[in-house]
């Protein structure tokens, strides 16, 4: 038997075609490949989006229009990396527009999921070998929403 990958599935309100349009405007290398539409035979609008598939940089997701039982909640959120505070910029804009800001990096887009969108540096410099540098710069994302690289350098180098 062949090993399959883990492909998460995300349940909709509806809005399963257009998150899945909106994310794969937002990320690089992303596409939709496929509609599925509501049989005669299932519950719910004959012809209506039923689930989307779609890839973002190669990764697959299905959206599900499933109905309203079942928000998004920040027990699952997706992390984008960020090499650059452009990169961090754009994501935070594009996935904050409709949707809110929240705090230490976490976004909300306009369908309720939650983004991290995190410099690649963060993580470096929390395991930084002196506890002290890790803590200034604990405390200074934490005083943040979107999350600035430049401030978190100067933070860990003791730079007011």
């Amino acid at each position: 038997m062949a090993i399959r990958p883990i492909q998460p599935c995300l349940w909709f309100d509806g809005q399963a075609e257009q998150a899945a349009r909106l994310y794969t405007s937002v990320f690089p290398d992303s596409r939709v490949l496929g509609v599925t539409r509501v049989p005669e035979a299932a519950p719910g609008e004959t012809g209506s989006v039923m689930t989307v598939e779609f890839e973002l940089n190669g990764q697959r997701f299905v959206a599900l229009n499933g109905g309203p039982e079942c928000p998004f909640t920040e027990a699952v959120s997706f992390q984008v990396l960020c090499e650059t505070q452009d990169e961090i910029d754009r994501y935070w804009a594009a996935l904050t527009d409709g949707g809110k800001e929240g705090p230490c990096g976490w976004a909300y887009d306009r369908f309720g999921l939650a983004w991290q969108i995190v410099p690649q540096v963060l993580p470096k410099l929390l395991e930084h070998p002196d506890q002290t540098v890790a803590n200034r710069v604990t405390a200074a994302f934490m005083g943040m929403n979107k999350l600035d690289i430049a401030a978190l350098e100067r933070a860990a180098s003791n730079e007011v």
